[in-house]
């Protein structure tokens, strides 16, 4: 639907600024109001951020499948040597008994032996400096599928911040719609209004005149001045809620500059609309929140799975190859290992069981919470589209009241002019013909927020550009 968007904005930003410069009304239709409005919104950036993250956590999730490599180094300084110290009694004690099986009456070798076995002597092992650089490499191969899991909610992850981004970019749609048509209303209504306003004037300076030629008195002129007072206020009332309406509409596209917004596209009413079960049937295969609370209850399944799977061991390769070794012997410490270890957590204070029962909960509340919202998105489709209906009615009415009050005002206009009506009477035709007008409008606007309301909460936000092409303006009423 929008294409050559960067280069249409450059175009319509120029343009913009142009006319600015002069300080000259700014034409926008709603499709370029589309594209400024996606061009710098901080809800829209920010929810692609958040989508940006959510990647960037399933990709961290990947490498629990990779295997970890790490260095490891130290220095180390002893209080003590390490060593081993064997007393000499342990060959010397054999040797005084080996004396006397020979010689029983010794004893001059044999007390010198044992004086010698009350020593000891030590052998050193490590040196009391020690420096040490290892690599190693572990690489999981069981995990009781917590990676499987954890993989899967991570890519549930990305997919939620999506809809997320999905629901922000149709909910910021529904502002556009209503501030743009909101805008396009306001303009009309001052139309109306200050047509209404002229009129009374053109009355009440015919009343003045009549009143200085005695053919009006006093009581007399003070009701046309009445109605043009009333009229007078509408107005200004008017001008302000359309300044209001404008600054809404400047806030949400982005536009700073000093010219008067000018709404190009039309009010419109389309008549095609598909019956509200197909809306219903959209609903549950597009709807934002349905879908986010299915990707909720996906992601509390797979946590029950990982809480469940704490029961199982853990079970790793391991590799370690010592890099640079000062002072500690080959013989003492290998410089290269392999082997394969597993951790099984046997009780952990029954936090397992406590985890899979949360888990568990979630998953009843998500279920609930489904049927609760489920109920309440049929019941606004209901609402929105009888809103549209509602709308349409109302315009086909009041376009038949319309073509009698325009019919009322011309034949007492003539008929005043032929002195056979008073003014009054043509002021009242006139009053109401503004009123059918104004209600019209009003009955156009309430058709498209209803609509595009409608096929938000369908999922379906971005049709709406193709109703407004294929649907009834204005004109559709008021064409003569």
């Amino acid at each position: 639907m929008f294409k050559n968007t960067i280069l249409y904005c450059t175009i319509l930003v120029l343009s913009v600024g142009c006319l600015s410069a002069r300080g000259k009304e700014i034409p926008l239709t709603f499709e370029q109001a589309m594209h400024l409005m996606q061009g710098d919104n901080k809800n829209i950036r920010i929810a692609e951020y958040e989508t940006e993250l959510a990647k960037s956590e399933h990709h961290r999730v990947h490498s629990f499948w990779l295997p970890r490599i790490t260095a490891t180094g130290a220095y180390v300084h002893l209080s003590n040597n390490i060593e081993v110290k064997e007393s000499l009694s342990q060959f010397t004690g054999p040797a005084v008994d080996f004396i006397h099986s020979i010689f029983p009456e010794e004893e001059l070798i044999s007390s010198l032996l044992n004086e010698v076995g009350k020593n000891s002597f030590s052998v050193p092992l490590l040196p009391r400096d020690m420096t040490t650089i290892d690599a190693l490499v572990t690489f999981p191969v069981f995990t009781g599928g917590k990676r499987i899991y954890a993989g899967k909610i991570g890519k549930l992850m990305v997919n939620a911040a999506e809809i997320n981004k999905e629901n922000i970019d149709s909910q910021q749609q529904i502002l556009l719609v209503q501030t743009y048509y909101g805008l396009r209303l306001g303009r009309e209504v001052v139309k109306v209004r200050k047509e209404t306003y002229d009129a009374m004037e053109i009355h009440y300076q015919n009343a003045l005149k009549l009143e200085a030629n005695g053919m009006l008195n006093k009581a007399e002129r003070l009701f046309f001045q009445v109605n043009r007072d009333e009229a007078k206020r509408e107005l200004e009332m008017a001008v302000k809620e359309l300044d209001v309406l404008e600054n809404a509409f400047r806030t949400l596209v982005k536009i700073n500059s000093d010219g008067t917004v000018l709404p190009v596209s039309s009010l419109f009413i389309n008549e095609n609309l598909p019956e509200v079960i197909y809306f219903k049937e959209l609903v549950l295969q597009n709807n934002y929140l349905l879908n986010g609370i299915d990707i909720q209850d996906d992601i509390q399944k797979n946590q029950l799975k990982i809480a469940q799977s704490a029961y199982l061991p853990d079970i790793e390769l391991f590799g370690k190859q010592t890099l640079y070794a000062n002072g500690i012997p080959k013989n003492f410490s290998p410089r290269t290992m392999v082997g394969i270890g597993f951790i099984w957590n046997i009780f952990d204070g029954l936090d397992r069981e406590k985890r899979i029962r949360q888990a568990k909960i979630n998953s009843h509340i998500l279920t609930t919470e489904k049927k609760k919202v489920k109920d309440d998105i049929l019941l606004a489709v209901d609402r929105f589209y009888n809103q549209t209906q509602t709308a349409l009615d109302n315009v086909e009415a009041l376009k038949t009241t319309i073509e009698m009050s325009r019919e009322l005002v011309r034949s007492r206009r003539k008929a005043y002019s032929e002195g056979m009506a008073t003014s009054a009477e043509v002021i009242d035709a006139e009053l109401m013909l503004s009123k059918m007008r104004l209600a019209t409008l009003l009955a156009y606007f309430q058709f498209d927020t209803g609509l595009i309301n409608l096929l938000s909460v369908s999922g379906v936000p971005d049709t709406f550009y193709q109703y407004s092409l294929n649907g009834k303006d204005e004109r559709y009423v008021f064409s003569k």
